[in-house]
């Protein structure tokens, strides 16, 4: 049995609930899928800024869960915030949303295009693609033009304007797998895959399987070198709940 702790970064607990069921819907029958958010942050990420200040808090969940015995953890923000320093945090794997959908969509396409919210966010995906070596399978990353809280709001013609730049990476980008750059999106892949007529990856569920897999396989985060735990340190003043304890 695995006990897989998904938290999204951002603190809008519909976004979180939607992010949930989209993950216990693949969950093997021994998997239990707890999700949950900070309660301090920003209610949405769409800039770097709103990455760097989601990330301390998203890490107390990550040593809270820890602490709680989890056996891996998926951190459900395509920006990925925070990965590498939550694997310093935890003892089993943290797989990051972002990063499972790209490497899902290698194994099945040779050629996969990304469909984010808003413009700046594309270049975050960027980095992504290229510090996770997937230069030569990203065509191109899109972007819809939606505010990420949009997408749960069923008047805002947010499915459509996913669904148009999905249509134009296959027309013109030669896209063979759509990975789709929120975690806000996680409940639209069935209906998407159905529409466009080629795999659409959502990195919520992406990531639930491969923290299975590893999990079953008894892997844990390698200890040795840069992902060992943080040593004990002194922190001041408001971030003094972050100092890392031996």
């Amino acid at each position: 049995m695995a006990r897989i702790l998904v938290i999204n970064p951002n603190t809008t607990a519909s976004m979180t609930e939607t992010i949930a069921e989209a993950a216990r819907s693949v969950a093997g029958p021994g998997t239990e899928i707890i999700a949950t958010n900070p309660a301090d942050g920003p209610v949405s990420i769409e800039n770097h800024y709103d990455e760097a200040m989601s990330a301390a808090a998203m890490l107390q969940e990550v040593r809270r869960g820890e602490a709680e015995g989890y056996d891996a953890f998926v951190i459900a923000c395509f920006g990925d915030p925070g990965l590498t320093a939550a694997r310093e945090v935890a003892t089993g794997p943290v797989i990051g949303i972002a990063e499972a959908a790209m490497h899902a969509a290698s194994f099945i396409a040779t050629k996969f295009s990304v469909v984010t919210t808003l413009p700046r966010t594309c270049i975050i995906a960027e980095h992504l693609v290229r510090n996770y070596g997937m230069d030569h399978f990203c065509a191109r990353i899109r972007a819809c033009d939606v505010p990420v809280l949009e997408l749960e709001n069923e008047e805002s013609g947010a499915y459509q304007l996913i669904r148009e730049e999905c249509l134009k990476a296959i027309a013109e980008d030669g896209a063979g797998a759509i990975v789709l750059g929120c975690g806000g999106m996680a409940d639209l892949t069935a209906k998407l895959q159905a529409d466009i007529g080629i795999p659409v990856i959502d990195g919520v569920t992406a990531a639930v399987k491969l923290a299975e897999a590893l999990v079953g396989l008894g892997l844990k985060t390698s200890k040795r070198g840069d992902l060992d735990y943080p040593g004990p340190k002194k922190y001041t003043g408001a971030f003094s709940q972050y100092a890392p304890k031996s």
